[in-house]
């Protein structure tokens, strides 16, 4: 990602969706938190496997695509598992075409058909930089990917218990618009020479543009694959101990933006952050309608979807953290409680989304093998 020259505001009217908020008690005793075992940057099952080099169409790249597969199969059985492969040609290869493979995997309400379905879609891009050799890309993107899986696996049950129970009980499945969800981690997004419009983003162009004329069967609801996508919530160079300061980029989607702060105020004030972070990540949930918002200023994996309409919940950082492209961008540099917090508020975020209060376990909860520490907050 990169900063642009210009910047372009968006001013369409949004809506807010259905929106319903998690209980203290379900942040507290119900939601699943992050384990260290999850965690650790040597041996953390989800975390440790995507902390080496991965660039496009490289071995790396495999094993960490396999990582992704593996792990839904294993935790998350019910996720349909797809993949959108692309190839081209880069400032680097010659005539090479280099192959691009999209992950994505979905899960719907089980009685729903494609094209039916609105899906909050949680997104990040898992390549590495090409140079310099050996780099890892710890914030960028190993442990936004890292955040996802675990936010998706601490939903998955609560998702199965609640669409149990509309199936079962007395409940009009036609009165609720069906919503599902979809994570995207996206390959190609660094550039391998220096950042253009096309030496950058190489998968999220390549499914951008094939969604958007993929179309499903007549009578659907959604008329392509690309407006089924409800919200996409993007998440980018997290994970440093440095205070990110995430403005609100985006005015068709600040309605999420500002849910989302007030999560991690209402996380903060419950003492169930393990960071000591001095400011609050998300600084804008006052913003006035009448402000203005850049939506176009952050160049990243969110251009070629948001230039078709699609709304946009983009969180990076206004100013990138010292370590952004350079080989100390590894996992010792990496302040874990800062990425399982930011974990933990990405599952309440989707939770509350997804409506699920009431339906989590709180003894599944007490099951995690790390005693949380409330430590000093604002």
């Amino acid at each position: 990602m990169r900063l642009s020259r210009y910047c372009t505001g968006l001013w369409l009217a949004c809506t807010a969706l259905a929106y319903s908020t998690l209980s203290d008690d379900t942040l507290k005793n119900g939601l699943p938190h992050p384990q260290k075992s999850d965690f650790d940057i040597h041996t953390g099952s989800i975390l440790a496997p995507i902390l080496i080099p991965r660039v496009p169409g490289t071995e790396g790249s495999l094993k960490v695509l396999n990582h992704f597969v593996q792990y839904f199969r294993k935790e998350l059985p019910d996720w349909t598992i797809t993949f959108q492969n692309s190839t081209s040609k880069t400032p680097v290869h010659g005539d090479k075409e280099v192959p691009f493979v999209n992950f994505i995997a979905t899960r719907d309400p089980p009685w729903t058909r494609p094209g039916n379905v609105a899906r909050l879609n949680l997104v990040a891009h898992y390549d590495s930089l090409i140079k310099p050799e050996g780099f890892i890309g710890a914030i960028d993107s190993a442990a936004p990917c890292a955040m996802i899986m675990h936010a998706v696996k601490a939903i998955d049950a609560a998702l199965t218990k609640k669409w149990t129970s509309m199936q079962t009980d007395d409940f009009d499945l036609d009165f609720e618009e069906p919503r599902g969800i979809q994570v995207l981690f996206l390959d190609g997004e660094e550039a391998f020479q220096r950042w253009t419009d096309t030496d950058s983003i190489y998968g999220a162009r390549s499914l951008a543009a094939e969604w958007d004329t993929k179309r499903h069967p007549a009578m659907s609801t959604f008329k392509s694959y690309l407006d089924d996508i409800e919200l996409f919530v993007l998440l980018d160079l997290l994970g440093s101990a440095e205070n990110p300061s995430i403005p609100s980029w985006q005015h068709t989607s600040h309605w999420s933006y500002v849910h989302m702060a007030k999560l991690e105020q209402k996380l903060r004030g419950l003492g169930l952050f393990k960071s000591t972070t001095g400011a609050p990540w998300l600084p804008d949930a006052d913003k006035s309608e009448t402000s203005s918002f850049r939506s176009y200023v952050m160049q990243d994996d969110h251009i070629p979807f948001i230039a078709r309409g699609v709304h946009v919940l983009h969180l990076i950082p206004g100013q990138f953290p010292r370590v952004w492209h350079k080989m100390d961008d590894n996992g010792d540099n990496l302040d874990i409680p800062t990425v399982e917090d930011w974990a933990l508020l990405t599952a309440a975020f989707a939770a509350e989304y997804m409506e699920l209060d009431g339906f989590f376990d709180p003894a599944a909860h007490a099951k995690r093998d790390d005693v949380l520490t409330s430590k000093t907050e604002l």
